[in-house]
């Protein structure tokens, strides 16, 4: 690709083709870019500030048509404000201001109407400290970055109102034994602190949770490979949910050998199912079946289905996203979100449908064989 030189190239506005210059692609590398193809809005203004491009990104985001905006000065066709209500090509004057100025930082602007975009701007110059050649603007339509947001103030009150609870819990025992203990009796001391280990082992399975998600969002999630003996591990935690008052009888579970072996963290794949057993035991009904089985190719599938009511069709799409709930009856809405990383950073997939007797089907699938490192 040719980026020192430049030429006059034909860039197609909406059915309307307007010289600009831009560094021109290697005509045998087949990656020239038409601008109507970028996700982003781009705007591009000639030396005297007239509209040579204006794709079709930029006339979705600012509702102006290319058309329109083709041929105008900049100032028209793309009229911003700040914040505070002043006209950004004012303040920014790009063909008038300092000749050493590069351009501009992306930063929130107001388009007519008060709707909000990011734009940043580059200036082309003929030489450092040379007259405008070009003025490049690209714009972005901050609904995406409101979606991020509206979720990190989703979880930050989720958290606040799943702290609250367990602290206040802890905070009233303990001053309350701490200011009475010599009134209360031995049984009646090792139920308020009972309670308030298990307050305490809530809020730190939140905290865990949320350091999940941080790893899982940043892609910063470490998986330690081990041999893992998966019906083993589904029977490890059938067992504790038996010891924990289930009636051994309520599950089923189903390992069909041989398996092949399954190299894993074994730490999350217990996290894994960990938390699909407990939202079948918790929302489903009836008997709860786990099925471990080989899959082509080379993999080893787990399936975790109930005989509840199952999830309405509507819902199975929202399943895995964070804050999902499947009923009113506690939980923080994040397990099935982590469930799914921790699956996809194996390489894994899973997916959720309805069971043979009606109710949620969890069945997710891990590549297996040993980790590259002792095979070659």
């Amino acid at each position: 690709m040719s980026v020192g030189t430049s030429r006059p190239r034909e860039v197609r506005g909406s059915g309307t083709r307007s010289p600009v210059s831009r560094a021109d692609a290697d005509p045998d590398s087949g990656l020239g870019v038409d601008p109507d193809d970028l996700p982003d809005g781009l705007v591009v203004a000639d030396e005297s500030g007239r509209v040579v491009c204006f794709n079709a990104a930029a006339a979705r985001i600012t509702a102006v048509s290319q058309d329109d905006a083709l041929g105008s000065p900049i100032e028209r066709a793309l009229p911003l404000e700040d914040l505070e209500g002043r006209r950004w090509w004012t303040l920014t004057d790009p063909y008038g201001g300092l000749a050493t100025r590069t351009g501009q930082p992306e930063r929130n602007l107001l388009l007519p109407g008060g709707r909000e975009v990011l734009v940043s701007a580059r200036y082309v110059r003929t030489r450092p400290t040379g007259p405008l050649r070009r003025l490049v603007v690209s714009l972005r339509d901050t609904e995406a970055r409101r979606r991020t947001e509206r979720s990190h103030a989703e979880l930050i009150a989720t958290v606040a109102h799943e702290l609250r609870s367990p602290l206040t819990s802890v905070k009233g025992f303990t001053a309350t034994l701490l200011a009475k203990w010599e009134r209360f009796t031995d049984d009646q001391k090792k139920l308020m602190l009972e309670t308030v280990d298990a307050d305490a082992n809530r809020v730190t399975r939140l905290i865990a949770e949320l350091l999940d998600i941080s790893r899982i969002d940043s892609g910063r999630m470490e998986v330690r490979r081990q041999p893992v003996d998966i019906g083993a591990a589904v029977g490890r935690h059938v067992q504790a949910h038996v010891a924990a008052g289930s009636p051994a009888d309520r599950f089923l579970v189903r390992v069909r050998h041989p398996l092949p072996d399954l190299w894993a963290d074994p730490d999350k794949i217990d996290q894994v199912l960990s938390n699909l057993l407990e939202n079948a035991v918790r929302h489903g009904e009836g008997t709860v079946t786990i099925e471990v089985e080989p899959t082509d190719p080379v993999g080893t599938t787990v399936t975790v289905s109930d005989e509840g009511p199952g999830i309405p069709e509507e819902s199975m799409n929202r399943v895995f996203t964070r804050f999902w709930r499947g009923s009113k009856r506690g939980g923080t809405g994040l397990g099935l979100y982590i469930v799914k990383g921790i699956v996809e950073v194996h390489g894994g997939t899973i997916t959720v449908g309805r069971g043979p007797a009606g109710g949620a089907e969890f069945r997710f699938t891990l590549p297996v064989g040993a980790p590259a490192y002792l095979t070659s």
